[in-house]
């Protein structure tokens, strides 16, 4: 029995209500101690932050080492980096607020997410497997024939599934300043796009 082989794309798209936020201190000294004390002293006033409602510390990671220059010993340095998760968009920019306040070496985000995609997934599903069905049908009419029955359904691209998001990134640095204005960066939830593609074989009748 001739078949017909279709590809689907399914696209949804979801209000995010998850963000991701990373975050790293880096401060330098004459000693490893030295280094390590001026990095508690720099983290020590968001460490409050981190326990609002809604925000979870995913990572913390100390890295502490020497400076050489050439074969000499020139000092050492300190960093730490977080990895912030906020369940609670509300409390971002409050968030960020307090990281730039702090002076942060580098800071990166929002990534926004999605706390729970199964209905998402599912929506993409069904219109990937819909699309699949429609470019059959248009190849069974092209040949002046009827389309059969599903013979087999398998996901595409051995992909599954993705999120597509975007992703607002700032460095600061610099003398600290006038207390950060961060709701004027206008870091709103964005959409997040799940997608699905899926292959169809599908049976050509006479």
């Amino acid at each position: 029995m001739a078949e017909v082989v279709t590809k689907g794309v399914g696209k949804v798209e979801r209000t995010a209500d998850r963000a991701e936020v990373h975050v790293s201190f880096e401060t330098v000294g004459s000693t490893r101690n030295e280094a390590v004390d001026r990095l508690t002293a720099r983290v020590a006033g968001v460490e409050p932050a981190l326990g609002r409602p809604g925000v979870q510390v995913r990572s913390r990671q100390l890295n502490v080492h020497d400076n050489w220059d050439g074969k000499r010993r020139s000092g050492s340095r300190a960093m730490q980096n977080y990895v912030l998760r906020v369940d609670d968009v509300a409390e971002l920019d409050g968030l960020l607020g307090a990281f730039v306040e702090a002076e942060p070496t580098w800071l990166n985000g929002p990534t926004w997410q999605l706390k729970d995609d199964a209905d998402a997934v599912l929506e993409a599903q069904r219109e990937a497997v819909a699309d699949a069905r429609r470019r059959a049908e248009g190849y069974a009419g092209a040949l002046g024939s009827r389309l059969g029955p599903l013979q087999r359904l398998t996901d595409g691209d051995a992909e599954g599934w993705a999120v597509e998001s975007h992703r607002m990134a700032a460095g600061y640095g610099g003398a600290p300043g006038a207390p950060p204005q961060m709701d004027q960066l206008n870091l709103e939830a964005q959409q997040i796009t799940v997608t699905v593609r899926c292959t169809a074989s599908w049976a050509l009748l006479d």
